[in-house]
């Protein structure tokens, strides 16, 4: 049973917030029966009826958070109803008069998606003038692979941490090679899904970071993202030439999710050693594709047309073959070894990678 005083100060405090909440006119016609008696409770509350005045508070405040707000809400935007649909009916006939754009990653010319925000995708076209087939990454992001890159350059282990990375590594080689043996362009799908996972994290981190020292990164937060989307590049190009099965899929899932955790933590304690790793990945990385050429060379694997998106991402000649991107690609992993073990050593002469200004754009 509320006190008397307690009902002076939640009639007060009704009194003041009721004709902004809990008005009637905000009901409007869409009260419901609910509503009134949501109303005549207030009412009769504040006009000071002595029934049960408890009950009329527990409708008042029910009403505010089920009906006063929402419906309220509700009925302010259902004024303008008519003037939203005339001008969305208004953008769509303008959007009808033809205006097509590339759906992206696949050449397929679809409607151009009509949004109240007026955002408009960009008309983008090659050197020669063709309309760009590709929403996933612009022109200006092509390179030509250096092909010229040392490939058998290795990081000798030194230091512990040095020797743990690369036990680490050769330890997760023997279950992938059990597991793929020699299909290689499954492997390097399935090797590309984890490669792409250190250069996201990295950056993620000194993201963060920079945000919490108020300092600049030295660009390295870019050159990680930058590395990390061309691992992402790499498998979606495996993805027009290999087809994963479900129960790869379903090992995609399971290593990402343990990868990930386990970069992020290692990221954390040690930076230098999770750098250290990558490069040494990346070691392995040009052995397997190495491993891929052979078989390619030996007719094992069909050298079959390369895919389109890695003849404009590359670019490449159109009449490239898979063996030639299986070269770019290993060129590729080179400059991201090199980059790793570079900022690994950075680390660990003592120095924070913002004191060494990043490898921007090195392919």
């Amino acid at each position: 049973m509320m006190s008397r005083g307690a009902t002076r100060v939640a009639r007060s405090v009704i009194g003041h917030m009721g004709p902004r909440y809990f008005s009637g006119a905000a009901m409007g016609p869409h009260d419901t029966s609910l509503g009134k008696l949501f109303a005549c409770g207030t009412t009769g509350f504040l006009h000071g009826n002595p029934a049960k005045p408890s009950e009329n508070v527990m409708v008042a405040w029910f009403g505010y958070g089920g009906i006063g707000s929402r419906q309220a809400s509700t009925l302010a935007l259902g004024d303008k109803k008519v003037e939203d649909e005339e001008e969305v009916k208004a953008v769509k006939s303008g959007a009808a008069g033809g205006a097509t754009t590339t759906a992206g990653d696949g050449g397929n010319r679809n409607k151009v998606v009509v949004s109240y925000w007026g955002v408009e995708p960009p008309k983008v076209t090659k050197e020669d003038g063709s309309e760009w087939s590709w929403n996933c990454f612009r022109p200006w992001e092509t390179y030509k692979a250096d092909l010229t890159i040392d490939l058998e350059k290795k990081h000798v282990p030194v230091t512990f941490l040095d020797k743990f990375a690369l036990w680490t590594v050769k330890s997760l080689r023997w279950p992938t090679d059990l597991f793929f043996q020699r299909r290689y362009g499954c492997r390097a799908m399935m090797l590309e899904t984890v490669a792409a996972v250190p250069g996201m994290v990295g950056g993620m981190l000194l993201h963060c970071k920079s945000l919490r020292r108020f300092e600049h990164s030295g660009g390295w937060i870019k050159a990680l993202l930058e590395e990390a989307e061309n691992e992402r590049m790499h498998l979606m190009t495996f993805m027009e030439v290999s087809k994963p099965r479900w129960y790869e899929r379903a090992l995609v899932f399971a290593v990402q999710g343990v990868f990930f955790n386990a970069y992020f933590l290692t990221y954390i304690l040690s930076p230098k050693l999770a750098h250290r790793i990558v490069g040494y990945l990346e070691e392995e990385a040009i052995h397997s594709y190495t491993e891929f050429l052979k078989e390619l060379d030996k007719g094992t694997i069909e050298n079959v047309p390369a895919p389109a998106i890695a003849i404009d991402y590359w670019r490449m000649p159109p009449d490239s073959t898979l063996r030639d991107v299986v070269m770019v690609v290993r060129a590729d992993e080179a400059h991201h070894r090199d980059v790793n073990h570079f900022a690994s050593d950075i680390h660990y002469q003592g120095h924070e990678l913002r004191k060494a200004p990043a490898p921007l754009g090195y392919h």
